[in-house]
């Protein structure tokens, strides 16, 4: 399901994202792991989360996959975010470093992407992943193709 062009190729990608954020829409990897937009503004977005035994990997901590899908949505929605009526953006690379293991004792965790440069093609961005208290569990830089319609 292509829930940008459901919500309409008219808009902008930030008045997509808001109207999907103030809708509750969410897609299926949000569904799938409990993510969901909380803030969005031009360039710049808040990806939530809440980590629980339902993303354990054998060792006993949240999978490190857990961490960059939530990384990778926060980068894709900030270049979304700057996107022009008709355009939308896919990841080429991501780039991830942890920091620090999750637990399900965490709690909830918030990746803030921003908007680094953007050109005709190509979008940069950059997250943090954070827990309420401000304490970084991994961080991500991305590289996304533009694309228009």
């Amino acid at each position: 399901m292509n829930l940008f062009a459901e919500i309409g190729t008219h808009l902008s990608g930030l008045e997509r994202l808001r109207t999907m954020m103030e809708a509750g829409h969410l897609t299926g990897i949000e569904q799938t792991l409990g993510f969901r937009l909380i803030e969005v503004e031009d360039g710049r977005v808040v990806v939530e989360g809440t980590p629980g035994l339902h993303v354990y990997n054998p060792f006993g901590v949240v999978h490190g996959g857990y961490a960059a899908s939530l990384l990778d949505n926060a980068c894709g929605y900030a270049a979304q975010s700057k996107m022009a009526p008709g355009q939308t953006c896919t990841t080429l690379e991501l780039k991830v470093a942890y920091h620090k293991a999750m637990t399900k004792e965490t709690g909830p965790v918030r990746a803030e992407g921003k908007i680094v440069s953007i050109g005709r093609r190509a979008a940069f961005t950059e997250a943090r992943l954070t827990d309420i208290a401000g304490k970084l569990y991994a961080s991500a830089t991305s590289s996304l193709i533009v694309i228009s319609a």
